[in-house]
């Protein structure tokens, strides 16, 4: 793979391709690197649920990094995916995290699917052309093309920023989530890796 990434690879990242309502993305490795291999393209992860997996990067394999952000970064224009449940009582989704996409990656997965954080989630990716400040947090809404979500964040919601990353962010103790396929060998070439830089955890 080539490294650094450049914003043009970035395009490939994450989701699939650009529709409103997408298929949902392949099942994601969540987890922490506890080895890299010297060409840092191969690396085992010790799972959320406690499995280790090794995971191998495909040729054309991207890598974001994902930094900590504050629900103040979630403001209208910017361009996001929003993981959440469905609403109870009706009205605004549940977010469950965000990742702020840089402006390189606006029109990425745009449009809303399930999703494979929890059961029954959804993930939206849109631009948020609404933001309702509340006590408890703030509502927003993310447009995309064909429809929109309501979509409730509290205090306590999960928000990181994404940026172009390379090879150099693979290392032993960073978190990550990565998607991609089951080799014959048993390991799961990845074809996206979101990893966490400066301690943050990729919470989608």
């Amino acid at each position: 793979m080539k490294s650094p990434l450049i914003a043009a690879a970035l395009l490939l990242a994450l989701s699939a391709p650009a529709w409103a309502q997408s298929p949902p993305s392949p099942p994601a490795v969540r987890g922490v690197i506890e080895r890299v291999a010297p060409d840092r393209e191969t690396f085992d992860v010790r799972t959320r649920g406690g499995e280790e997996k090794t995971l191998r990067l495909a040729p054309d394999a991207t890598v974001v990094r994902a930094r900590a952000a504050g629900l103040a970064d979630v403001k209208p224009g910017l361009f996001v995916g929003v993981a959440a449940l469905p609403a109870v009582d009706g009205g605004a989704l549940k977010a469950l995290e965000v990742h702020v996409f840089p402006e390189s990656m606006r029109g990425v997965g745009e449009g809303s699917r399930s999703f494979d954080l929890a059961p029954g989630s959804s993930m939206t990716n849109g631009a948020v052309t609404a933001r309702v400040d509340r006590v408890e947090g703030a509502r927003i809404v993310v447009s995309y093309n064909g429809g929109e979500q309501a979509i409730a964040l509290d205090k306590s919601t999960p928000v990181v920023a994404l940026e172009p990353g390379g090879l150099s962010d693979l290392m032993a103790g960073a978190a990550i989530v990565a998607r991609g396929v089951a080799a014959p060998d048993g390991a799961v070439e990845a074809r996206r890796v979101v990893v966490g830089v400066g301690g943050a955890v990729p919470p989608m």
